[in-house]
């Protein structure tokens, strides 16, 4: 998941930008989307940046269950490659992984994952089956299950 819509924070860090309305509502309906279609995470990992820690708690107060969530300061400025470096490190027990951070290292990741180059506005989420376990995740290894972006059909 890409975090949702941030505001401006002029003459401040980039990391301490926070969501606006329109992030606040669309976080919130992903999790809604996620929860109606039982895509529950079993562990989040969660960029450290304010807007990215807001969509998370926006979306898990629709996804409504409890999920265990790893804030990860490298997942900041992490490329694809060293966001797929750190989800093979997940837990092999964890069925269902959430990423909730920046692009393009959200869109790298899944056009990556997938294959094909797939568009992420801002709270798009792409739901990747994957065949293999984490530890050995690469390249072509994924299949969409589902997409939602703000403004789909729920």
């Amino acid at each position: 998941m890409r975090h949702a819509k941030a505001g401006d924070l002029p003459g401040g860090p980039d990391a301490e930008r926070a969501l606006n309305r329109r992030g606040l509502r669309d976080a919130a309906a992903a999790g809604s989307w996620l929860r109606g279609r039982g895509f529950i995470p079993d562990l989040v990992l969660c960029s450290t940046a304010r807007r990215a820690r807001q969509t998370w708690r926006q979306a898990a107060a629709g996804i409504g269950a409890a999920v265990t969530v790893r804030e990860d300061p490298r997942l900041y400025e992490a490329g694809s490659a060293e966001l797929l470096d750190i989800i093979r490190k997940a837990p092999p027990d964890v069925a269902a992984l959430m990423y909730v951070g920046h692009n393009p290292a959200a869109q790298d990741l899944a056009s990556g994952l997938l294959g094909q180059v797939q568009g992420f506005p801002t709270a798009a989420i792409a739901v990747i089956g994957l065949a293999v376990p984490w530890a050995s995740a690469a390249a072509g290894d994924g299949a969409l299950a589902e997409f939602w972006a703000p403004g789909s059909p729920t």
